[in-house]
Formats: C-alpha cells, sequence, structure tokens
C-alpha cells in the first residue's frame, strides 16, 4: 500500500491574530480543500465582489425602510406590542374526527373525551400486540440464514 504525504500548510498572523479574519479561499487551501493558494488578482476580484454584495444589501435594507416608512405614513396600523392569535378551538372545529368519520360537526360533548381514551388505549393495545420484542437467546443464530418474515 502507497501512502502519500499530505503537505502541512500553516499560517503566521501578523499583528491580528483573529481567526475569522482569515478569507475563506486561504481556509480552503489551508485545509486542502484546493490545490493552488489564491493570487492577489483572485483576491482582488473576489474582495470586489463581496464590497458589489454590501452595498446590495445596504440598498435593498434602505428601500425596505423607505417601503415601511411609506407604509406607516398611510394610514396603515402598525401594531406595537403583543397581537392576538386566531382563535384555535373554532378553528380545530372545522375538521373532523376520526370517529366522525368525515362528518364536520360543532364542538364535542363531555362524554367524547372518555370515550377517545378508552378508544386509544385498546389501539395501543393492540399495536402492543401485534409487534412484541425478540424472545431468541441468538444461541441457535447462523450467519447468512436469516430470512425476513413473509
Amino acid at each position: 500500500m502507497v501512502s502519500v504525504m499530505k503537505e502541512k500548510r500553516w499560517v503566521l498572523f501578523k499583528g491580528e491574530d483573529d481567526p475569522t479574519s482569515i478569507p475563506v479561499e486561504w481556509i480552503c487551501w489551508l485545509n486542502g480543500q484546493r490545490k493552488k493558494a489564491p493570487t492577489p488578482e483572485e483576491m482582488m476580484e473576489l474582495e470586489a465582489r463581496r464590497e458589489l454584495v454590501r452595498q446590495n444589501v445596504a440598498l435593498l435594507k434602505k428601500e425596505e425602510e423607505e417601503r415601511r416608512a411609506k407604509e406607516g405614513t398611510r394610514g396603515k396600523p402598525i401594531s406595537i406590542g403583543k397581537v392576538g392569535g386566531p382563535d384555535l378551538k373554532s378553528f380545530i372545529q372545522q375538521f373532523p374526527t376520526a370517529s366522525e368519520g368525515g362528518k364536520v360537526g360543532e364542538a364535542s360533548g363531555p362524554m367524547d373525551g372518555l370515550r377517545d381514551s378508552q378508544e386509544k388505549a385498546a389501539e395501543k393495545e393492540k399495536l402492543d400486540t401485534q409487534f412484541s420484542e425478540p424472545t431468541g437467546s441468538g444461541q441457535t443464530f447462523r450467519p447468512g440464514t436469516w430470512q425476513p418474515p413473509t
């Protein structure tokens, strides 16, 4: 077996020793994710692209602030603080329960909760008996002979 020694790469900081200040391209080279170190021309091009993105972000933020300011002066109410949420009970009543079989109805009565819990317990018991834990000790197992149940 032929092993290849990986080239060791490291950085010597001049002044600032903050690892987050290293450009991504250099980190990729240090980690061996790129074969050639970034050239000064490539770094200048990438920095110019990053600056353009920063300017676009600043422009979009400014446009968003102006849009919000216009909406606020038009008389559209801007809520401050807590906002009331939807009425969840009326929302839930729109959907049929499993026992109703597709019929949309009003609020359920007090006995429905008891019936639902009894149905859930019976369903859980059915599932428990359907899927039981293995009972074998493994003493008779032979590799390559197991077949899934049909």
